[in-house]
């Protein structure tokens, strides 16, 4: 496995290799990053993953330089998983003066996420631009985890005609279904223990939905309700079509339910696909 940490390098050694997935992530790597792994080395001959904590989609108050950073482990896991090359840029190589260009994006972007983070999808379209221009890939892997972004890079990607298949993983859950997440690191004992009651509310709403109760927004308050009970602060539980992010209606099919939510200081998404009827 190669580390490579400059833009020119890195091209170079991709200039002779005829199909590239690439996986960007920010470091602090599990289980789930991992499975992105694995389906990046089977959709291409040669695997990039990117290491780079992006300061864009942090709002100033948020957690950037708490962000755990574990370069050491996170390459050691790399190297058993088989990748072939490790893009660890400073800050300085992909943003060597202030981002003055940046996408317009959709109204879907300012809704969910975006309305909670704002400027979020901004950096996080601008980052993954970059990269993909760098990097070149064929492929590039992204969780379901954060189904909102997976979407907007879809679109962008459709968009502005990249040459790029985007490949979405599956969610990788704990076995009281928590999502796994880097940012589960800041949870202590008793937020541990609470924190699977945030994917329970999304099933509860999809058990509801399959047994034929269509009215959404209910659904969504309750399990607001419920969460906020128990010691949540809720940011959002919303049902949406699974393509558009659009709030559902009672005809649609394929829908997905998405949630944030805050236990004390630490936040947390989920979401729940259904397929459709």
């Amino acid at each position: 496995m190669e580390i490579i940490t400059d833009i020119a390098p890195l091209r170079a050694r991709l200039q002779c290799e005829t199909s590239i997935a690439l996986v960007p992530t920010m470091g602090n790597l599990h289980t789930g990053h991992l499975s992105l792994v694995q389906i990046a080395r089977q959709r291409a001959g040669c695997t990039v993953v990117s290491i780079f904590v992006n300061r864009l989609q942090f709002a100033p108050h948020e957690d950037y330089d708490c962000y755990p950073r574990t370069q050491e482990n996170d390459c050691r896991l790399l190297e058993e998983s088989g990748v072939d090359i490790v893009f660890i840029p400073s800050e300085k190589i992909l943003y060597p003066v202030p981002q003055e260009f940046q996408l317009l994006l959709p109204p879907v972007a300012d809704t969910l996420e975006g309305a909670c983070r704002p400027g979020f999808f901004r950096g996080v379209t601008t980052v993954v631009l970059k990269l993909f221009n760098i990097v070149q890939p064929h492929v590039a892997v992204f969780g379901e985890k954060d189904y909102q972004q997976l979407q907007i890079v879809r679109r962008m990607v459709t968009q502005l005609n990249l040459s790029v298949d985007i490949v979405a993983g599956q969610t990788i859950r704990a076995e009281d279904g928590l999502a796994l997440s880097s940012r589960n690191n800041y949870l202590d004992v008793i937020q541990r223990q609470k924190a699977g009651e945030l994917v329970r509310s999304l099933r509860k709403i999809g058990e509801s939905i399959v047994s034929g109760n269509r009215n959404f927004p209910q659904l969504e308050w309750s399990a607001i309700e419920q969460l906020n009970m128990h010691g949540w602060k809720v940011d959002y539980v919303a049902v949406r079509q699974q393509c558009t992010l659009l709030p559902a209606t009672v005809c649609d099919s394929g829908l997905v339910i998405l949630g944030a939510a805050w236990l004390d200081k630490v936040r947390l998404i989920d979401n729940l696909l259904l397929a459709p009827s």
